[in-house]
């Protein structure tokens, strides 16, 4: 792979996860609730996730998807699902998700770190539009002709770190915003908002198509 394509990979990839996603929403909902360094657990684990999709790409699963209408079907039917759990989770909760600092107010208790790494991974590992888009990608920057390995490491490595930079960036804006909605009232129309999106999101996986359907 030369410079320019590497470049142009990055620019690609950049516009893509800038994008807001499950994973932003995931990374902004932990940071508020639980704290900055909360959401870099779970940005962890949605980077994980997102190198077991580009190994499972590179493997043939993109291809797999595309052809196999029952398989594309079941992946899109868990990941809509995974969605639509925590969007319920957020807007059944009884609890504000934000909380003053005060004395007498009841601590919100973390999840432990294990978990928080757990839900970012499933979000990520069970969404078929990323493992397709993985397959479209890296097949327009991968010479051929070249040992596929290191180039599958290289875009790989590129897309995580892209990824865990825009999430931290995300979860550190949220964090500032916190003390602006700590009033409780106000904290459980934004757990509300929050749950909504996840559902929103879990909608949108269940209208996608296979590409040639």
């Amino acid at each position: 792979m030369d410079a320019h394509s590497i470049l142009a990979y990055v620019l690609v990839a950049a516009i893509a996860i800038a994008s807001p996603g499950p994973a932003t929403l995931m990374a902004i909902n932990n940071s508020l609730a639980y704290g900055p360094r909360s959401a870099l657990w779970s940005s962890l684990g949605n980077a994980c996730g997102l190198f077991c999709l580009s190994a499972a790409a590179m493997l043939g699963l993109g291809a797999l998807l595309a052809s196999s209408e029952w398989m594309f079907n079941v992946v899109k039917i868990a990941g809509a699902g995974y969605l639509f759990y925590l969007g319920a989770k957020q807007l059944f909760r009884k609890t504000p998700m934000l909380v003053a600092d005060a004395p007498g107010t009841q601590k919100v208790s973390k999840p432990s770190r294990l978990k928080l790494f757990k839900s970012a991974f499933l979000t990520a590992a069970t969404n078929p539009k990323a493992t397709m888009f993985f397959s479209a990608l890296f097949p327009q920057f991968i010479d051929q002709s070249a040992a596929l390995l290191p180039q599958f490491l290289l875009l790989t490595s590129i897309f995580m770190g892209l990824s865990l930079t825009s999430l931290t960036l995300y979860a550190g804006l949220a964090s500032r915003a916190k003390g602006v909605l700590t009033r409780p009232r106000f904290s459980l129309w934004v757990s509300r908002a929050v749950g909504s999106t996840f559902i929103f999101f879990g909608a949108a996986i269940l209208t996608m198509r296979r590409q040639g359907a």
